[in-house]
């Protein structure tokens, strides 16, 4: 099954689009997919421990239920170091599946096969 890539630039300054883009990321990996979310500007503060969480709206789930569920069907964060250092973040305290790295890696874990791509 292809790889997918969710790529986010968004924090909780826009909440419901969060959700979006988890939703999809959860979707794509708990239907089995490798699944990668690249976290860039302010989405760089949602792979500290205790950010997201919340919940946008009266119907959606919660941050804090589909940040743990795609983490337990696999996914992986990749935090952009550039966003991470301009904010004056630590990166020793990213959540689990959270990794610091840029477009280099990014491009690395994609490989030859390609990726299926969203942007939020």
């Amino acid at each position: 099954m292809g790889k997918a890539v969710v790529s986010l630039c968004t924090g909780l300054e826009d909440a419901e689009k969060v959700t979006v883009a988890f939703l999809v990321a959860v979707g794509a990996a708990e239907s089995g997919r490798p699944t990668l979310m690249f976290l860039t500007k302010e989405a760089v503060r949602l792979a500290l421990p205790g950010v997201a969480t919340g919940t946008a709206c009266s119907t959606c789930p919660s941050l804090d239920s589909l940040l743990q569920r795609f983490t337990v069907a696999g996914g992986r964060y990749l935090v952009c170091p550039i966003c991470i250092d301009a904010k004056g973040l630590s990166d020793h305290d990213l959540i689990d599946g959270a990794t610091k790295g840029g477009t280099v890696p990014m491009w690395e874990w994609i490989g030859d096969e390609g990726a299926t791509t969203f942007s939020y």
